[in-house]
Order: C-alpha cells, then sequence, then structure tokens
C-alpha cells in the first residue's frame, strides 16, 4: 500500500500528467491519499469575517490558532469543499475515491493541547488555552482497511478525534505518516513544490532514519515538518518516506523510482 500526501491547493501545483499518473499506478497498487488545505481556510474564514490568528512558539513555529469558530470552518472546508474537489478529481478518472475525515470510524485520535505556550508581540514568553488543536498519538486503520479491500481509494482530510469527542485541526503531513503507519504502508510520499530536502543548496537524495533526525534542527520550517514526518512514519514501521514534486512528469512514478527526490528509510 501506498500513502501519499498532497497539498489543499492540488489543482494548482501539479504537473499535467498527475491524474493520469495516479490512475495508472492505482490499477497495480493499494492507494490512500492524505490532504492539506490551510490557505484555502485562511481564504474562506476571511470570506465570512473570521480573521484568522497565527501564533509563533518558543521554537519559531508559526501556526494557526484555532478557537472553537476557526475549528467549525476548518472542519466545513477541510472535509467538505477540499476534500470532495480531490474525490471529484480522482472519479473523473475512472478511479473509485471516497473522502472521509480522520475523525470518521475514529481513524484518527489526538491528544487536545490543552495549553500552548507561544511568543507574543513584545518577544515574551506567554501561556495561552490550546484551543482546538491536537498532536495525533493513535490510529485506527480499520474504515480505510475495509474501503481499499473494496476497491475504493480512501482520501482522508486531516481531521482528529479527542478523548472528549471534540473534531481537532492536526497537521497533515503528520496525519499521513500516521495513516502510512496505521495501515503499514510499503511508502509514504509527500508531495510538494520542491524537488525534496535541499541542504547547502544541494538534493539530499538519500538518508537514514538517523541521518534525518540529525539534519532536523539545520532546516527550515516547512520542509522539517515533512522530514520530521517521514522520520516518524519509517519508526512506525513504513518501508521508506519520500519527499517529491508534484511539478514533473509523472510526479508519482518518478518518485516512486526515486528520481530527482529525498528517500529516508531505517539504515
Amino acid at each position: 500500500m501506498i500513502v501519499i500526501k498532497i497539498g489543499g491547493s492540488v489543482v494548482d501545483g501539479l504537473h499535467p500528467s498527475t491524474l493520469v499518473d495516479i490512475k495508472a499506478i492505482a490499477e497495480k497498487e493499494k492507494l490512500v491519499f492524505v490532504h492539506g488545505g490551510g490557505k484555502e481556510v485562511t481564504a474562506t474564514a476571511t470570506k465570512l469575517g473570521k480573521e484568522q490568528k497565527f501564533i509563533v512558539s518558543p521554537g519559531g513555529v508559526r501556526s494557526r490558532y484555532t478557537d472553537k469558530e476557526t475549528a467549525e470552518i476548518y472542519t466545513m472546508v477541510m472535509s467538505g469543499k477540499i476534500n470532495k474537489a480531490i474525490v471529484g478529481m480522482l472519479l473523473r478518472q475512472g478511479i473509485k475515491a471516497v473522502g472521509i475525515a480522520g475523525v470518521d470510524g475514529s481513524t484518527l485520535k489526538a491528544e487536545r493541547k490543552k495549553k500552548l505556550m507561544v511568543i507574543n508581540d513584545k518577544g515574551r514568553k506567554m501561556m495561552i488555552d490550546g484551543g482546538y488543536t491536537g498532536k495525533i498519538n493513535a490510529v485506527d486503520p480499520s474504515l480505510i482497511n475495509t474501503l481499499v479491500g473494496s476497491g475504493y481509494v480512501p482520501v482522508v482530510s486531516p481531521i482528529a478525534l479527542s478523548e472528549e469527542f471534540d473534531f481537532l485541526n492536526v497537521d497533515g503531513d503528520r496525519a499521513a505518516a500516521y495513516v502510512a503507519g496505521g495501515v503499514k504502508a510499503d511508502k509514504v510520499i509527500f508531495i510538494t513544490n520542491v524537488n525534496g530536502l535541499l541542504l547547502n543548496e544541494k538534493l539530499v537524495t538519500a538518508m537514514n532514519l538517523e541521518e534525518a533526525k540529525a539534519t532536523l534542527p539545520k532546516i527550515g520550517f516547512g520542509m522539517e515538518k515533512k522530514v520530521l514526518a517521514c522520520t516518524e512514519a519509517i519508526e512506525m514501521g513504513v518501508g521508506e518516506a519520500i519527499i517529491a514534486s508534484g511539478q514533473v512528469d509523472n510526479p508519482i512514478s518518478s518518485a516512486i523510482a526515486h528520481n530527482n527526490c529525498t528517500v529516508i528509510k531505517l539504515k
């Protein structure tokens, strides 16, 4: 089985050959998609008059602050608009896609962050209420396995269920890692807008788990999340994690063939 993580504005950034490529792979392999969509959430929230607040952690990581109203908009956009747009795109290619949220069947479970340490406007640390953001701590792959076993291609939105049955905003890359670990995937592929991890302006084509962990403090936030997700997937038993560009010809086949991308394995 192969888990593929794609962004929310998926149609904009992908090579025109992508959908035909996916169709060809879906005929040979069992596929699961996990998607993001933060930009679309921000755009829709703004249209609805809900100003989006972003916070900065002591480590310099910027993220969306998810209060209750934002969580509702996040659920609506992720599991509605974006999820169904991707499902429709795949259906048009004759792929039997079905959209689910991470909450469906309790597929993704997460711990709600009760408090968050942030840096305020004056550069000082302060604690705020954690809102509706979560850190995934368990996966139940039953629903995904049932769908895949019946010939469907699941498309999963990154919304997880808390212990109190709240819907939580979780990171899409890490959701893909946990889904891949839960279904014991052979591969997880993170499709992005660059060829992979660049260190000293050179593409890193291969790393083992230890090397990948050692690079984490040296890389920027966007790519750091992807490399972190790769290391988590490998630790959960996924065969290999790949970071690859969606802007090349036949991007999924290219990633599977390890062409001009970053491949992370256990050893």
